[in-house]
């Protein structure tokens, strides 16, 4: 394990072995890190938050309290997840919000996903396994297994294999749907059956 010597990780983190937290990142209470991680230059771990292992958490992400993120994930730089569908920093007396005058809505991210940069993640939704989020995009529904989505709001283009070519399969109605991969030949079932449009 390493941790840069201008990283703040407090006390009662779990960090597993192998994981590096480089310059300036801040990990808060009970957070858990899952071993072989990179934390990149700047993020923010809140407290609670869950890392698997084999994660990369870019530059400057931030991971709120009630994230989940699975094995093998990426979380480009700059990406934000959020955990407050309705926010206010006051109520209607002006008196200021505490960590307990607000419901924490949950987010999941799945086995070997994969979030481009500057992506902002709403909160309550699932990202499926092997799922591709584009950089730049705003999600605000679940995506399924292997969904391929970008934009704002980000939308269903298509399916990825775990490889991360692009499968030849258009979004459909059908439910599982088997697509071979072109690069690495491996067949993928799609459960198209989701809730993106």
């Amino acid at each position: 394990m390493f941790i840069d010597k201008t990283a703040h990780v407090e006390d009662s983190a779990i960090i597993g072995e192998g994981t590096c937290i480089w310059q300036q990142v801040q990990v808060r209470a009970n957070a858990v890190i899952g071993s072989d991680c990179i934390i990149g230059k700047g993020a923010f771990i809140d407290f609670g938050a869950e890392i698997g292992n084999k994660v990369k958490v870019q530059n400057y992400a931030n991971v709120f309290r009630g994230v989940k993120i699975d094995d093998g994930v990426m979380i480009g730089p700059s990406v934000c997840f959020t955990n407050d569908m309705f926010p206010r920093a006051v109520d209607q007396d002006g008196a200021l919000l505490d960590i307990g005058d607000w419901e924490c809505f949950k987010t999941h991210v799945k086995t070997g996903a994969g979030i481009g940069a500057g992506s902002v993640i709403v909160c309550n939704n699932t990202i499926g396994k092997w799922a591709i989020v584009g950089a730049g995009s705003v999600v605000t529904k679940d995506v399924p297994d292997y969904g391929l989505v970008y934009g704002n709001p980000a939308r269903l283009r298509g399916y990825v294999c775990s490889c991360g070519n692009k499968l030849d399969l258009l979004p459909t109605t059908d439910s599982n749907v088997e697509a071979v991969c072109s690069a690495c030949s491996m067949t993928v079932v799609i459960n198209s059956q989701s809730p993106q449009d």
